[in-house]
């Protein structure tokens, strides 16, 4: 079955160069033209893949990914025309899993979307349950217990946890996590990891500053801690 993708854009020349390239590759496309709009898509639809811009009326990308997120753990890429860090600091805060700069190439955006696709397809197939300290991680449902407290994480906060969670004690670089979460990443850049980092240790972390779980390792990376018990 083909996969659905959202495409939330207000110009409606993107929305429609988007659709008919991404469907050339064998997609099922939905479209949206602002926040609000996208939310009712979404709700009936469930894509599973959304391409979001950031500036729309209405209701915009980041106010969207605040409250979607709170429903579903979709992965999403958000296109931005703003060229500032922060801004695509952002919208990883919020939940996004990449990030595409306009103008962009059809052929990026369709590695781009495979990449997180695939990502999430295969840590879905994975049955492997990883338990580490109070930490308990489902790879085939995709569920994540803190003791006896489920946590809700958007896709790459779980795959960088399932990924830290494998190999206890081992530093990881943000080079190595960035190309192990993104793939081919073509702009990516290591303050990306940062990000979902903080994003996680908020979620997980009995206190976020100073971690029990995942641990820095200073001018190199992170690692999760290990499990002395």
């Amino acid at each position: 079955m083909a996969k659905t993708i959202l495409v939330v854009d207000d110009e409606k020349r993107l929305r429609d160069l988007v659709r008919a390239y991404l469907s050339q590759e064998g997609f099922r496309v939905v479209t949206a033209a602002d926040g609000q709009d996208a939310l009712f898509v979404a709700r009936h639809e469930k894509p599973d893949l959304i391409l979001l811009d950031l500036m729309m009326p209405e209701m915009g990308g980041y106010e969207f990914l605040r409250v979607h997120s709170k429903e579903r753990d979709t992965p999403v890429i958000v296109l931005t025309a703003k060229l500032e860090e922060d801004d695509k600091v952002l919208g990883l805060e919020l939940g996004a899993d990449d990030y595409v700069t306009k103008p962009f190439s059809m052929r990026e955006l369709t590695a781009r979307v495979r990449a997180v696709l695939r990502r999430v397809s295969d840590k879905a197939s994975e049955t492997e349950v990883l338990r580490v300290a109070d930490i308990t991680l489902d790879q085939s449902s995709r569920l994540v217990s803190v003791g006896d407290t489920r946590i809700n994480l958007t896709p790459s906060e779980f795959d960088l946890l399932a990924l830290l969670m494998s190999a206890p004690g081992r530093a990881f670089s943000r080079t190595d996590l960035l190309d192990q979460l993104q793939g081919t990443s073509f702009e990516g850049y290591e303050r990306t990891i940062d990000v979902h980092v903080r994003n996680l240790r908020a979620k997980i972390e009995p206190d976020p500053r100073n971690p029990c779980y995942v641990e820095t390792v200073y001018g190199i990376g992170y690692r999760f801690a290990v499990d002395d018990d």
